[in-house]
């Protein structure tokens, strides 16, 4: 008597570790509008047992937000107690990439072609759309990096904040967290470089010039030529991608 062959067993779905089901409760109070930036999320209490998870689920699902930017947890009690919704990405994707670059997922050479991308956006929009605010804010970065005698540290940490502002003039929220994420990601990588030149002053001096460059253009409105300015500005210093 023959047999037929055994069915294979159909596949399963993998059942969702128990913070997912935070994390997908928070997804959906979003996506409805039941919770806003500013809202405190449901207690711990309260999400264990409505989702019928244990306590200490529900803290590494509020562990996992807060590291992603996404919340703020207070202590203790009162007004400034509870679990508050934020919207910072910015922090999340810097760890993200700084990770992977680390971790060699993500090659330097990646990192540097999307910067290029996104800077040569970023100076587009900002030359487009820059409020006297952010006109502002670049101007005092670049006063501050003329002081005398910047060591490597503060001149990067200076160099950073120039670049960031940059990115927030854009008037594009997701252009300019992705823009800022990149850049902070490779400041270990730039504060590396700055200190195994042999002529601080004069690497600092032909980078304060590129910067300005690239706000004259950014003030004039002319998007195009801001663009370029910040390409050969980031491939001078760190060479074209591979």
């Amino acid at each position: 008597m023959r047999t037929s062959p055994e069915r294979p067993a159909p596949p399963t779905t993998p059942k969702p570790r128990a913070y997912e089901l935070v994390l997908d409760r928070i997804e959906a109070d979003l996506a409805a509008n039941r919770l806003q930036v500013g809202d405190r999320v449901p207690s711990e209490r309260e999400l264990a047992l409505d989702l019928g998870i244990s306590r200490p689920a529900v803290r590494e699902a509020m562990r996992i937000l807060e590291a992603w930017g996404t919340v703020v947890q207070g202590t203790g009690s009162g007004p400034e107690a509870g679990t508050v919704l934020v919207a910072s990405p910015a922090t999340a994707l810097t760890r993200f990439l700084r990770l992977h670059v680390l971790l060699a997922s993500i090659g330097p050479s990646d990192v540097l072609q999307a910067r290029i991308a996104l800077e040569r956006e970023s100076t587009r929009l900002a030359a487009l759309h820059a409020t006297p605010e952010d006109h502002a804010a670049i101007a005092a970065h670049l006063a501050a990096m003329d002081q005398p005698g910047l060591d490597a540290a503060t001149f990067n940490d200076l160099d950073s904040a120039f670049h960031v502002a940059l990115a927030r003039a854009t008037g594009n929220l997701l252009v300019a967290e992705l823009t800022i994420a990149l850049r902070e990601a490779m400041r270990p990588r730039l504060l590396a470089s700055l200190r195994a030149v042999l002529d601080l002053p004069a690497v600092t001096t032909r980078l304060r010039a590129d910067h300005r460059g690239i706000y004259e253009a950014i003030r004039q409105g002319q998007a195009q030529a801001a663009a370029d300015r910040v390409e050969a500005h980031i491939v001078q210093f760190y060479g074209p991608p591979a």
